[in-house]
């Protein structure tokens, strides 16, 4: 039975046919076999599929509601009437309705839409895939324009994917961006800091040197002032003496006058003068005189000569006196000439820094000019799972350069809990025994403490296997570990991932030791040393611990220190009790047990890793020791006996055992085997030393004096 043709002047293309339901399908060409999605989505909407199409004249789709609202349909319209103007315009008009095909795909993503949670991070990714499913039907029931439609979907899907790799490659250099823009603020930072000290302390310099001259120029007035003082009583004791020489030769004239009238006055009362010569008299008389005036000759010459002259020790007292005034002012010239041209170096010092710092301002205000700003850290909340609480935990007391470790930490989590399998590193020799497989392998998908909880237990166990003997590596024993818990199928998913996660979370110290013991960064030596160097000290600690309260004085915990490590000095002793000690304890009391404890996830607490820290410290400063012993030439090559005579010198104390491991242990080679004419150069042997467990056994002795 054949169709009825429409009414009007309507035709109909082969397309509109074909996609009209009420015609049967025609096909041109075979299509291909739809798959379960498309199915599925037929299913869903196969009762959507029979509302009416509305035609526009010519046989096009109707372009609704555009067409609906310009346009109406007359009702038994005669085919191939003429029009009537009059009768149309009196003829009421009806508006076509929306095409229900097109209200269900309206109703159908409405719904699709609102159950979406826009809360996600992909939520517009996730709003797109309604919209596709929708265009996907619109592909389907449109056969005609399939491939045209498939073609348009398939350029935008094209475009997007386009975006999201460029997207996904400019992620790294927006993170180097960050980091480059941090290290350029903290070289900033270095820089004004360096320079505000060196200005403080040129100022601070400037100012002790006027102080410094001031002080030399009132000791100048003050001396000149001691000379013109001197000079002054010098003169004043001058006249004083003079006066004294006049008095005293008065007073002598004046004796001899009394001592002669005495005489004379004997003489002449004696009764026995009489009886003397007259001429006898006369003549000693004459002798007498002629005496006086040789005198009084001798004396007037000696006062015309020596009339100004000083006492010879006064005279050099104050040659004493001024030859030390001349030496200090000649002092105090030289020092004034020295400071005036260390004053003028100064100048010429601080005109140069000037220069620097207004130079290094006008970089600074460049860089601060072209420079990223510091980014707000504060925009991580909304993106790290936890949210803020989490955040703030993350973030406290760290720079910005840990915090960009913190970031790309929680970014590599997501995207290892989001990798399925991992790729083989393949079976090659150098690959490690526990990494060494082809194909892929299972990512296992553990958290953080999962993966601490099995490190911790593979200690345990390596620990008790080194009491007993040690028979394998470490990367060897923790294969055979994961085989035995795990199974053999399965060890190397466990492997693979706890590797993973290992190098990925270096901020866990758990983790990180265990990642540079595994690679051969760190010897095993040094951790099990670490665990020795803890149970030794507890175990004195329990000891001296009477009561076994768990609790020692400050006064017993200091003792024990000392005996337990006789090498420390009285710095580093006191350290350790400013750690233990708990800054909320009023009384002298240290809760020892509690200074081992370990947290969840195998963090220990800050006197075990203050203890670590003065370890690592006294290694350096043996390591700088022995250098100082083999020579400054780093290059240089010595033999095995020049190393343990550098060894014994610096610590004479080791034993022939530790001798015969630190030899080892620098020659990388087992002592059985080192050849006595074996050469390596000292940088080498330092190195293999770092990397592994090397400590003073005793202290050095003094060298004699001579």
């Amino acid at each position: 039975m054949a169709l009825p043709r429409p009414r009007g002047d309507i035709t109909f293309s082969p397309a509109t046919v074909r996609e009209h339901p009420a015609f049967p399908p025609v096909r041109t060409t075979p299509s291909p076999l739809p798959d379960a999605k498309t199915l599925h989505k037929r299913k869903i909407f196969q009762h959507r599929k029979t509302p009416p199409l509305h035609f526009s004249v010519g046989g096009r789709l109707s372009s609704w509601p555009a067409y609906a609202s310009a346009q109406a349909i007359l009702q038994n319209r005669k085919p191939c009437s003429t029009t009537d103007k009059t009768g149309a315009r009196d003829k009421p008009t009806l508006t076509v309705a929306k095409p229900r095909y097109l209200e269900q795909l309206e109703d159908y993503l409405r719904k699709e839409l609102l159950l979406l949670d826009m809360t996600k991070d992909n939520a517009e990714e996730l709003k797109l895939q309604p919209y596709r499913e929708i265009f996907e039907f619109f592909i389907e029931d449109f056969k005609t324009y399939k491939p045209l439609l498939s073609s348009i979907k398939n350029a935008y899907e094209v475009a997007l994917a386009h975006f999201r790799e460029k997207i996904r490659s400019l992620e790294p250099l927006k993170a180097m961006l960050v980091t480059v823009s941090e290290d350029c603020n903290e070289k900033i930072l270095a820089i004004r800091a360096e320079e505000r000290y060196e200005i403080k302390m040129l100022k601070k310099e400037k100012l002790n040197l006027l102080k410094l001259i001031d002080k030399k120029n009132e000791e100048k007035m003050s001396l000149q002032t001691q000379v013109t003082n001197l000079r002054k009583n010098l003169a004043e004791e001058y006249l004083h003496f003079l006066n004294e020489r006049d008095a005293r030769k008065i007073l002598i004239a004046d004796l001899n006058e009394l001592r002669y009238q005495r005489e004379d006055m004997s003489l002449a009362q004696s009764p026995d003068v009489c009886r003397e010569d007259p001429v006898k008299l006369t003549l000693a008389l004459k002798m007498c005189r002629q005496d006086l005036t040789r005198t009084q000759k001798e004396l007037n010459t000696m006062k015309a000569n020596f009339g100004d002259v000083v006492p010879r020790r006064d005279f050099e007292m104050q040659e004493k006196k001024n030859k030390a005034l001349l030496e200090m002012t000649e002092s105090l010239k030289t020092d004034y000439e020295e400071i005036r041209k260390e004053y003028d170096t100064l100048l010429q010092i601080h005109m140069t820094i000037v220069k620097d710092r207004d130079e290094f301002y006008t970089e600074l205000q460049e860089i601060q000019r072209t420079s990223t700003p510091r980014p707000d850290w504060t925009k991580c909340e909304g993106v790290i799972s936890g949210g803020q609480e989490r955040w703030r935990f993350l973030s406290q007391g760290k720079s910005s350069d840990q915090l960009v470790d913190v970031l790309l930490e929680e970014i590599g989590a997501g995207l290892l809990r989001e990798r399925e399998t991992f790729q083989g590193l393949g079976i090659a020799e150098d690959i490690p025994e526990f990494l060494r497989t082809e194909g892929f392998i299972r990512n296992k998908k553990l958290s953080k403490k999962e993966v601490v909880d099995i490190i911790k237990d593979v200690w345990k166990e390596r620990m008790a296997e080194e009491q007993k003997e040690k028979t394998s590596t470490l990367g060897q024993f923790f294969l055979n570990y994961l085989q035995k818990r795990f199974g053999e199928a399965s060890a190397m998913d466990w492997s693979y991932t706890i590797f993973e996660n290992v190098r990925l979370f270096h901020s866990n110290e758990v983790m990180k030791q265990f990642h540079d013991i595994l690679t051969g960064l760190v010897k095993e030596n040094v951790f099990l040393d670490q665990k020795e160097l803890e149970s030794y000290l507890l175990k004195e600690l329990t000891t001296a611990d009477n009561q076994n309260e768990g609790s020692l004085t400050l006064d017993q915990f200091s003792t024990v220190l000392k005996t337990a490590f006789p090498l420390k000095t009285e710095e580093q002793i006191q350290e350790l009790l400013d750690v233990a000690k708990d800054p909320l304890e009023e009384l002298d009391i240290i809760y020892y047990r509690i200074l081992f404890a370990e947290d969840e996830m195998g963090v220990s607490g800050p006197f075990v890793h203050k203890l670590w820290s003065q370890a690592q410290s006294e290694k350096q400063a043996y390591l700088l020791d022995l250098e100082t012993e083999l020579g400054a030439n780093k290059m240089a090559e010595i033999t095995p006996g020049q190393l343990r005579q550098a060894l014994t010198s610096i610590d004479p104390s080791l034993d022939e055992q530790t001798l015969d491991n630190y030899v080892s242990q620098a020659f990388n080679t087992p002592i059985a085997e080192l050849d006595a004419n074996t050469l390596e150069e000292v940088e080498v042997l330092l190195a293999h030393l770092q990397t592994g467990n090397i400590k003073r056994m005793g202290p050095r002795e003094l060298e004699p004096s001579s």
